[in-house]
């Protein structure tokens, strides 16, 4: 027995050793990052995270900024599209068995989703449809995408595993994630359909552990470009980091980088960070 208690000890220094590299992660909805290119690269060099997922990059993957990216000590895997949608995942160590796309049979063009292994975590940064208007084409779109991400993660995971899922999710997850509920308790980000589609995807394993953190809510990740939104803080949490238990147990904070939502050509997104220690 005492033989048995050992190993296991043991076995525990190895995991959390395996995973000391992951403690600072990002994601950010860049919206562009030919257009964002500059303040992307003040932010990485400023902040330092070991993981940041990107989304709405509006480029292919052979337009990718790898060079600039690369001096500043980060690898990239990357999933592009031109003009549109597109996601990818920047690390400071090498992004291990990356899959691009929901791994499945259907002929989906949209570049939403990339996982890759990072310091013995799945990571899996996703930009989730919009949807435009609620009973249009690009609604049933979003909550048929959601559903075949269910499908993707019964298939192709396991939430016994550090897994995080991170990115611009296109849904408020409750009221407390919107400054002004009844401006938008119509809207394809808030309609109670996309929730309770959210709500199933959180429930194969995932905590939200941004609201861990601040579970009264009011912090919001995205604003309006249009009436002043930002400067009225009439805005949406969309952007989430949801983990599986076993890296969810180790968050020690989560904050919204409001400074990159100021200044000259922002995204209409500011970053979200999420800190985990040993």
């Amino acid at each position: 027995m005492a033989g048995w208690r050992s190993r296991r000890k043991l076995l525990a220094c190895l995991i959390r050793r395996r995973y000391a590299l992951v403690m600072k992660l990002a994601t950010w909805n860049v919206n562009s990052v030919k257009a964002r290119l500059e303040r992307l690269l003040k932010w990485l060099g400023k902040t330092r995270p070991d993981v940041l997922c990107l989304q709405e990059l509006k480029q292919p993957d052979e337009a990718f900024p790898r060079e600039e990216i690369a001096a500043l000590g980060y690898h990239a895997a990357v999933h592009g599209q031109r003009t549109y949608n597109g996601v990818a995942i920047l690390s400071r160590v090498e992004p291990a068995n990356v899959l691009a796309g929901l791994d499945d049979d259907v002929d989906d063009p949209q570049a939403r989703l990339i996982a890759a292994d990072v310091s013995g975590v799945r990571v899996l940064s996703a930009y989730f449809p919009n949807g435009s208007e609620v009973g249009s084409e690009k609604f049933a779109y979003k909550l048929d995408w959601m559903r075949r991400l269910g499908d993707y993660l019964d298939r192709c995971l396991d939430a016994s595993m550090p897994v995080v899922m991170c990115g611009d999710f296109n849904v408020a997850v409750d009221d407390s994630d919107v400054a002004h509920p009844d401006a938008w308790a119509g809207s394809v980000l808030c309609v109670p359909q996309v929730r309770e589609a959210l709500e199933k995807i959180r429930k194969w394993g995932f905590i939200d552990v941004f609201r861990r953190q601040h579970p009264s809510g009011g912090i919001y990740s995205w604003w309006d470009y249009r009436r002043g939104a930002f400067r009225r803080n009439d805005g949406i949490r969309l952007d989430h980091v949801f983990a599986t238990e076993a890296i969810a147990a180790r968050c020690t904070a989560a904050s919204v980088d409001r400074d990159q939502r100021d200044g000259e050509k922002p995204s209409d997104h500011a970053p979200v960070i999420v800190t985990f220690a040993d």
